[in-house]
């Protein structure tokens, strides 16, 4: 009888676990080195950590001391895959493209940096980058962007050693959640100084859901039972997404909000609603010459 070497059976152990598609094996393969929370992200309002989901903005607002909601998350469960932040090998720029989302125009910086506190350890820190809506061109469309207005966000991650710390009734070490924050916004054309239109908080990151649906999100009437699931692809990956969203990490307000005076719509929403799409992104398909392989290591370990 043919055997596999042990060594070959290791390798393709990865490999099964996709082919199988077995949700619980693939948990436990991509996160055997660190243990997430079962929300996948650690809230920062937490009393003990001292973070905030309101950022402090390094520029001149009006009054001064305004600050932007990060009013979504990308789970720490989600694809380990997924949460390394390259383009490469399915990861979180090519999820981010995925949703028709692109880096910055040319690479160049265009704004004013803006900081948060995740309550991680790391203390305030500038985004990671920012991301523009692409119209349909991911080499070019965040040049549109820029100058015509619409969807963007920046993202920071949760990894610092703080994070390390579960809720208080545990006392439990885990490792950092890696989860991906993400400070979402509809803005106006350069011409008008990237002012945020009408609701622009609040409907920034229904966009970004409604990307993943290929649907409307019906903004003013989400509550924390809201619910929504959708796939999307980009360079030969396929994602599927589950949206839920989470409240009291948030206020349901439009004190101390930027741009707070044009974003609210009086009698009917405040700038923030007070809401977070968590999203969970799963890779659920690979291009084929990575199928290729694994069809190759699962007839492997099957020929037995």
């Amino acid at each position: 009888m043919f055997r596999v070497p042990a060594l070959l059976f290791l390798l393709c152990l990865p490999s099964i676990s996709y082919a199988l598609n077995i949700r619980s094996l693939l948990s436990f393969w991509r996160r055997t080195d660190r243990s997430v929370p079962e929300a996948g992200y650690y809230n920062p309002y937490d009393s003990e950590r001292g973070g905030s989901l309101l950022t402090k903005i390094l520029g001149t607002t009006y009054p001064p001391g305004q600050a932007e909601p990060v009013n979504a998350i990308i789970s720490g469960n989600s694809d380990e895959q997924m949460l390394k932040d390259q383009e490469e090998n399915g990861g979180l720029r090519n999820y981010f493209l995925s949703l028709q989302f692109s880096g910055e125009c040319l690479g160049q910086h265009q704004g004013t940096a803006q900081q948060v506190d995740l309550g991680d350890g790391n203390g305030y820190l500038n985004e990671t980058a920012v991301i523009r809506y692409n119209y349909g061109d991911p080499a070019l469309g965040a040049c549109t962007e820029t100058i015509k207005g619409g969807n963007h966000f920046r993202y920071w991650v949760q990894n610092g050693d703080k994070g390390n710390r579960q809720d208080s009734s545990t006392r439990a070490d885990a490792s950092p959640s890696g989860a991906i924050f993400m400070a979402c916004s509809y803005e106006m054309p350069i011409s008008l100084q990237h002012d945020i239109v009408p609701n622009g908080y609040n409907l920034g990151r229904d966009y970004i859901v409604g990307n993943v649906t290929g649907s409307a999100i019906p903004t003013l009437t989400l509550t924390n039972e809201s619910t929504y699931s959708g796939s999307t692809s980009y360079g030969g990956y396929t994602y599927k997404t589950d949206v839920s969203y989470a409240s009291g990490m948030l206020q349901n307000t439009s004190i101390g909000i930027n741009h707070n005076i044009t974003v609210l719509i009086d009698g009917v929403t405040n700038a923030v609603d007070g809401l977070v799409a968590v999203l969970q992104v799963t890779i659920t398909a690979r291009p084929q010459s990575d199928q290729y392989v694994l069809a190759l290591c699962f007839s492997a370990i099957t020929c037995c």
